[in-house]
């Protein structure tokens, strides 16, 4: 078994070899990414990198598990969930999303959206892993949803299961088309359109 590197501990080894890995897929797209890129951003060893990722898929999934997911939890699906008025830090979110975004945001897209496209269609591991994700944020805005209806923020009429596949569809979508057209703006104007409909979606006054 090889050693980490030295002067790293484990931890911090796998830390490394894990963003470098998510920089690279997310550049790259998995089939594409480079081992040896990777390895070369870290200044580690094949050895270091198979002794705690022993092959490229498992590399691959804990970079969907451990950096897209984890990041989304700790941007949107925990704020969400402890929100005492979800439905604003929802808003609230997407005016962020609206406002700080760049072009030089969009010149590789959303890397949950992309490894969707590329890894979905072609192997069974990824989709599962990808899909749960997907799942726990309409989960979560599903749950923003009923809870808007509890204080009388949404209609109650809403079917909230429907609406949050449809949110997290739209969403995903605006990454998609800001993606291609390499536009900042055309995000903003497709948030803003979607963040319109969450508005649209309370009783009427």
């Amino acid at each position: 078994m090889h050693s980490p590197a030295p002067n790293m501990t484990p931890d911090l080894t796998r830390e490394k070899i894990l963003h470098a890995a998510a920089a690279e897929i997310h550049r790259q797209g998995f089939q594409a990414a480079s081992i040896a890129h990777i390895l070369a951003s870290t200044g580690l060893t094949k050895g270091a990198l198979y002794h705690h990722f022993p092959s490229k898929q498992v590399l691959g999934l804990a970079v969907v598990d451990e950096v897209i997911r984890s990041g989304l939890e700790e941007r949107l699906f925990t704020p969400l969930r402890e929100a005492n008025d979800p439905l604003d830090t929802l808003l609230a979110y997407m005016d962020r999303r609206i406002r700080d975004l760049t072009d030089d945001a969009f010149e590789l897209g959303c890397p949950l959206n992309n490894l969707v496209q590329e890894m979905s269609p072609v192997n069974e591991a990824f989709k599962t892993q990808l899909d749960q994700i997907l799942q726990t944020w309409q989960s979560v805005i599903e749950q923003t949803l009923i809870t808007g209806q509890a204080q009388n923020r949404i209609r109650q009429e809403v079917d909230c299961e429907a609406t949050a596949m449809f949110i997290v569809s739209a969403w995903e979508g605006c990454w998609g088309m800001a993606k291609n057209r390499q536009s900042a703006q055309t995000f903003r104007l497709c948030m803003a359109q979607l963040r319109q409909f969450v508005l649209s979606l309370a009783p009427a006054t």
